[in-house]
């Protein structure tokens, strides 16, 4: 590894030493090690399905929590992303040789333009740019290219490169509203703190924070009078020093024109530090995309409720738990109805642990169950991309619930295949998270964090082709050392938003 002078101070600018350059650069060499599982998790094994009285109790015990001024609750949400490939068909009609919609994707689109929430201001767009609106352009006069042209670009509403909370999702009697408002009047529903506030944090990219801030300016006064909720919002970028370098196929570093070190962002499980800096008892983390219209909210609303519940109630037994283990002074029989409880909560197999004398069972219980906790609601497959619940060895041995990526799967293992593709769930990322240990302190996430995890993908800049590296993700590696439960939720939970066309969907549409 060749380091010049201008490298340190890059770095130096970054955060980042030249030991986590090299470690990281490394991992382009002999990248990163698949995950040994053990089985596909299912309802009754590794997923729990509540019940109607599990449900009703979950339900009092989210309602007595929230009542407690002394909790702190907090929605995070990950929105930096732009939303870009959201209209890559639309960006490739653009480009295309013909000029008319040829593919399924573009005649709908332009078949239920009027549908979308957007819509209006698209037409004023086209107006102003093309002197015709939107369905006189497409119908009239063909000229389909000129108003994807207006939706896209900078010189119309530059939907192409704004992030997705940004971009009129839903119709309303009183106008369109964004992924970011509605997140915060869904967060309403289920995070509002006994002083009468919703505390809610986005991620955003230093780009496009001064829009959020200019939009929730405009909108909050209105949200909070609706909501009857005072919004306390806050936002984080993903720090520099989370960021990794890119490497050209032969392994070396990529450099720009000015000889300095390409570096890109390290993906969204570099979020775990904004989430390590976050002020809160419980967490409630949800993508952006993932919203409804207010129709639908109740049954979205009802299961963050029932999610939380679930967390509190187990917490509060491992809080109890970990006070008695400190005394040292339980009996032989305790250990073993603690160890118990730890492999019936966490789902976690360890035939040594039974083995063991009681002092060591008292450290190894200390160990597991002094642990942050995270419950995650998982809907069944319906052929969406993406992770799933699993259970997994760790590198003790220890089996316990992950979320899993397929490139985490070392596909030339014939079981292993056949195990993810026998998974019966989705994650949608709907998890509620537990930030603080039985002492009332938070937890150092960055401690939990499996660093031996993480995606190497091909990409390209300026027409050079490039390797890049994504951290563990956010609900993958960072949170591997979590305890974990998954709880099977309706699928009607999950509505989330890929492309464009996904807003023409009934759940996206007002009733």
């Amino acid at each position: 590894m060749n380091i010049t002078d201008q490298d340190r101070q890059q770095l130096a600018a970054k955060g980042i030493t030249e030991a986590q350059l090299e470690e990281e650069l490394n991992y382009f060499v002999t990248g990163f090690p698949y995950l040994r599982l053990y089985d596909a998790a299912s309802v009754g094994h590794g997923i729990k399905c509540l019940s109607d009285e599990e449900q009703q109790q979950a339900a009092r015990a989210w309602q007595d929590y929230l009542s407690d001024p002394a909790h702190r609750v907090v929605k995070f949400v990950p929105a930096s992303g732009a939303a870009s490939r959201m209209f890559k068909a639309l960006f490739a009609f653009v480009d295309a040789s013909y000029d008319e919609p040829q593919t399924d994707v573009e005649k709908i689109f332009f078949a239920h333009l009027t549908a979308f929430a957007f819509y209006d201001e698209l037409d004023a767009a086209c107006r102003r740019l093309y002197g015709a609106g939107a369905q006189e352009l497409a119908d009239r006069d063909h000229r389909y290219k000129d108003v994807v042209r207006a939706l896209l670009g900078s010189e119309g509403l530059n939907y192409g490169q704004l992030p997705k909370g940004l971009l009129k999702f839903h119709l309303y009697p009183d106008g369109p509203r964004t992924p970011a408002e509605e997140h915060l009047v869904e967060g309403a529903g289920y995070a509002l703190g006994a002083d009468g506030t919703v505390h809610i944090h986005f991620t955003v990219s230093q780009a496009h924070i001064a829009l959020f801030q200019q939009l929730i300016a405009e909108r909050q006064e209105s949200l909070e009078k609706r909501l009857g909720a005072q919004l306390d919002i806050t936002y984080s970028v993903q720090k520099p020093s989370t960021d990794t370098p890119a490497v050209t196929p032969d392994n070396e570093l990529f450099r720009q024109s000015d000889g300095s070190i390409l570096f890109r962002p390290g993906g969204h499980g570099a979020l775990i530090e904004n989430l390590n800096d976050i002020p809160a008892d419980i967490v409630f983390i949800k993508n952006i995309d993932n919203v409804v219209p207010d129709h639908l909210k109740p049954v979205v609303i009802k299961w963050k409720q029932l999610l939380a519940g679930v967390l509190v109630t187990l917490q509060a037994d491992v809080f109890a738990m970990l006070r008695r283990i400190m005394t040292r002074s339980c009996t032989h029989d305790e250990l073993l109805g603690y160890l118990n409880k730890l492999e019936t909560y966490f789902c976690q197999i360890n035939p040594r642990a039974h083995e063991m004398d009681d002092a060591l069972l008292n450290m190894y219980l200390h160990k597991k169950l002094n642990r942050p906790i995270r419950v995650c609601g998982m809907v069944r497959n319906q052929g969406e991309p993406g992770g799933g619940p699993f259970l997994v060895y760790g590198k003790d041995g220890v089996v316990s619930p992950q979320i899993l990526e397929s490139s985490q799967i070392d596909r030339s293992d014939t079981e292993a295949q056949q195990m993810f593709s026998q998974g019966t769930h989705f994650n949608p990322v709907d998890l509620v998270c537990g930030l603080k240990n039985y002492k009332g302190e938070p937890f150092s996430l960055l401690n939990y964090v499996d660093k031996s995890t993480g995606f190497i993908s091909s990409k390209s800049k300026d027409g050079r082709e490039l390797k890049a590296l994504e951290r563990p993700g956010l609900w993958n590696g960072a949170m591997s050392d979590w305890n974990t439960v998954f709880v099977e939720v309706p699928l009607e939970t999950f509505n989330p938003v890929k492309t464009v066309n996904d807003l023409l969907r009934p759940q996206h549409q007002q009733a």
